[in-house]
């Protein structure tokens, strides 16, 4: 009889030790998805970027007046490759979507570039790409939300301590962005 005791404190003990682990477990599996879902953004903008260049050339040779609006394009491009942290990138990849519409706006002055298959073709390429990017966004939001909640409730929150810090999703930083569209006949 003496000995029940001793074995069910080491069984609570067992079960404490596995259940902290399953919790670090958690948390790794949840930092590691964020960084998963980072790398699809990542690949998308680099999808993205690799079209640019292809598209202002395409509008250059009809639009060779536009050179303020193409160089911004340049700019927002290399801004976004040269960007050191994906916060950083996160922010000149919404600059370049800001400036890709500028140029789209540009392109409607000029029926010719509309109607050119190369350039209705990268412009096709260029918002598939847009639309990945989008749901990449989305669902890395989702990842970064399912981490914090791991890390910021209890007890994930004891066993994170202070490895793990909390992530930054995505957010609207514009401010036209969160205004609705002016359409006019």
């Amino acid at each position: 009889m003496g000995w029940v005791i001793p074995v069910i404190i080491v069984a609570v003990i067992a079960i404490v030790v596995v259940w902290v682990i399953s919790i670090y477990n958690g948390i790794v599996t949840a930092d590691n998805k964020c960084d998963n879902a980072w790398q699809t953004i990542d690949a998308q903008l680099q999808r993205r970027n690799d079209l640019i260049p292809n598209l202002v050339e395409t509008v250059r040779g009809y639009a060779k007046h536009e050179s303020a609006t193409l160089e911004a394009v340049t700019e927002a491009r290399a801004a976004v490759i040269e960007a050191p942290t994906p916060e950083a990138k996160m922010e000149a990849s919404n600059a370049l979507t800001d400036t890709l519409k500028t140029l789209f706006a540009v392109a409607e002055s000029y029926p010719d570039l509309k109607a050119n298959t190369n350039f209705q073709q990268l412009q096709a390429d260029l918002t598939d790409t847009e639309n990945r990017i989008s749901y990449a966004r989305m669902s890395f939001n989702d990842m970064v939300l399912e981490y914090n909640n791991a890390i910021e409730t209890f007890p994930g929150s004891v066993v994170a301590g202070s490895r793990f810090k909390p992530r930054t999703g995505f957010e609207v930083t514009s401010p036209e962005a969160r205004e609705a569209p002016k359409v006019q006949f």
